[in-house]
């Protein structure tokens, strides 16, 4: 059996260690960042459980935004771009979705005139004033995949992790000083939240800005129906299984109820700061590899360090729940975030997991999953309007979801390698 030549085996190793150095930093950088965006559930104690619900509500009506799917989708164009030497027709689609943004800005407003007392009644809103600020935000949640995606498909990690960071320090500040000095409320912290994505924002069109310099040529428009449609479906349905539960909870038990029920979900979400980076790393260098027909060995290596992380953060919040919550948050929301803590959170270690896989089918191309996992999204749906007898049963069916996905995702990897 012949060996491996040095040479190969010596960038193999480098590729490897380059990945978990982008990795490590990759990790940190999300965890500050999260921790910023996190801290501003702090808050909780200064502001009235109502307002806090509402809060919840609204940063679950940003969190449905498909920012995973348009990050992957410009990821994958611009690592594609950079293997086949196509920086124009990256350009060319960076215009298109230039046109299309601002078409979104004045749908939403006419949608907003048109609704904005419906909504206002439905999401039990004491100040309407959220819905413009929601608006903002919700464009500037489309707006920051972008420039995120350029990053990540260059491989630019460094000030991928500062534009997260970025993102939770101005998020904290403008909180802070909104709600102690300003004594603001759910509004007001909205506010807060369109800080920290225009400073976050603002920082990734200047390092992206060789892109959108750069004159467009022609684009090929089949590559929306083939390439970035798929994408967008296949990561819309990940993210739907992520967030839409809360969204949901509100709509069925009312903004009071939401909130320990938020809290508990700020805290199971937050497993997903340890893993989530790792597929982040992982999906433009395999991009890279199935552009040049190169033999990627990644995965296996990641599945099992996420679920360790994951794992190990489960049993973490299962032990200290008890003496972390009632620090965080107040005391009144203590016994129904305990009661529902232990089950939010290992309905994301198959999510994790699930989403590694899905990182890897669609980096690659393989878009046979996608119907699947749409069905997978919709059934889940539908099951939340007919069984939501308690927050419990709601975190039941979303980790047996999240399990039927991380079933499929491995099925369809595992039929590949047969």
């Amino acid at each position: 059996m012949s060996e491996t030549p040095p040479s190969s085996a010596a960038t193999r190793a480098d590729h490897r260690a380059t990945f978990f150095r982008q990795s490590g930093w990759m990790m940190l950088a999300t965890i500050i960042g999260g921790v910023l965006m996190w801290a501003v559930h702090l808050l909780s104690k200064a502001i009235p459980a109502a307002e806090y619900g509402t809060l919840i509500t609204l940063l679950s009506v940003v969190n449905l935004i498909p920012t995973l799917p348009l990050q992957m989708v410009f990821t994958q164009q611009t690592a594609l771009a950079h293997v086949n030497g196509r920086p124009a027709q990256l350009a060319g689609l960076l215009r298109w979705t230039g046109l299309g943004l601002l078409a979104a800005g004045l749908l939403g407003a006419l949608l907003l005139a048109i609704l904005h007392q419906h909504l206002a009644n439905d999401w039990h809103l004491v100040n309407p004033a959220a819905l413009p600020l929601l608006l903002v935000a919700i464009l500037l949640s489309l707006s920051l995949p972008v420039f995120s995606g350029i990053m990540q498909g260059r491989q630019n990690f460094l000030w991928l992790g500062w534009a997260a960071i970025f993102n939770g320090a101005g998020r904290i500040t403008s909180a802070v000083l909104i709600v102690l000095v300003g004594h603001g409320l759910a509004t007001g912290i909205m506010v807060a939240v369109a800080a920290g994505l225009v400073a976050a924002c603002t920082l990734g069109a200047w390092q992206t800005r060789a892109q959108w310099r750069t004159h467009p040529g022609s684009f090929d428009h089949r590559i929306i129906a083939g390439q970035v449609l798929p994408l967008m479906l296949g990561f819309g349905a990940t993210q739907f299984l992520f967030s839409a539960d809360t969204a949901f909870v509100n709509l069925y038990f009312g903004a009071e109820r939401t909130a320990p029920y938020g809290a508990a979900g700020t805290l199971a979400r937050a497993l997903l700061w340890l893993v989530l980076p790792l597929a982040g790393v992982l999906f433009p260098k395999i991009v890279h590899s199935h552009a040049k027909a190169e033999k990627a060995s990644l995965l296996g290596i990641s599945l099992l360090i996420t679920g360790a992380l994951a794992g190990l953060g489960f049993l973490g919040l299962w032990l200290l729940g008890p003496w972390i919550v009632p620090v965080i948050f107040p005391a009144a929301y203590a016994p129904e975030t305990l009661a529902v803590l232990p089950w939010y959170a290992a309905a994301m270690i198959p999510l994790a997991l699930g989403n590694l896989l899905v990182n890897d089918l669609l980096a690659r191309s393989r878009f046979r999953v996608v119907p699947v996992l749409m069905l997978v999204a919709a059934t889940y749906g539908l099951a939340l309007t007919q069984c939501h007898a308690s927050p419990t049963m709601v975190l039941q069916l979303l980790g047996g979801f999240n399990l039927l996905m991380l079933v499929v995702c491995a099925g369809f990897v595992w039929g590949e390698k047969k």
